[in-house]
């Protein structure tokens, strides 16, 4: 029996490497994120949260393709560890709208230099292929 199913190889798919990516970054993240308590997701939460000051959940679903259900835990927990506060405003119970305590804002500090540390070891990209890969990532994400 021949190969005629070349679409089938994992080899010839544009989703594998972008998967194995993925997962090997978020797993370069997490020597730095685990002795403050924090997931990968959790972090992408707080960088929205330290830039706008305030979000609803819909924003932050939006801004980091998450939906709710992803979105709703991952909040209860880090309401519950004091690090955020949810509201409703009066005039839409519906929506709920996300702020940082002041020990959520306090976390910024301590990871302040992730960023730097990632972008010296979590990667083998030149500057410029680093820009040219969030580029195109960005392009296929705004379809």
């Amino acid at each position: 029996m021949s190969d005629t199913y070349e679409q089938l190889k994992l080899k010839n798919q544009l989703c594998f490497p972008l998967y194995a990516c993925s997962r090997k970054i978020v797993n370069a993240y997490t020597p730095y994120l685990k002795p403050l308590g924090l997931t990968y997701t959790q972090y992408l939460v707080f960088m929205v949260l330290w830039e706008k000051k305030e979000a609803t959940v819909g924003e932050l679903g939006s801004t980091l393709f998450l939906d709710a259900g992803t979105l709703s835990p991952l909040l209860k927990k880090l309401e519950k560890e004091g690090l955020i506060f949810r509201t409703h405003p009066e005039n839409d119970e519906r929506v709920t709208s996300i702020k940082l305590t002041d020990k959520g804002e306090e976390l910024k500090e301590k990871c302040k230099d992730i960023p730097l540390e990632m972008a010296k070891n979590g990667t083998s990209l030149s500057a410029d292929e680093a820009k040219e890969l969030y580029r195109i990532l960005y392009k296929f994400l705004s379809e």
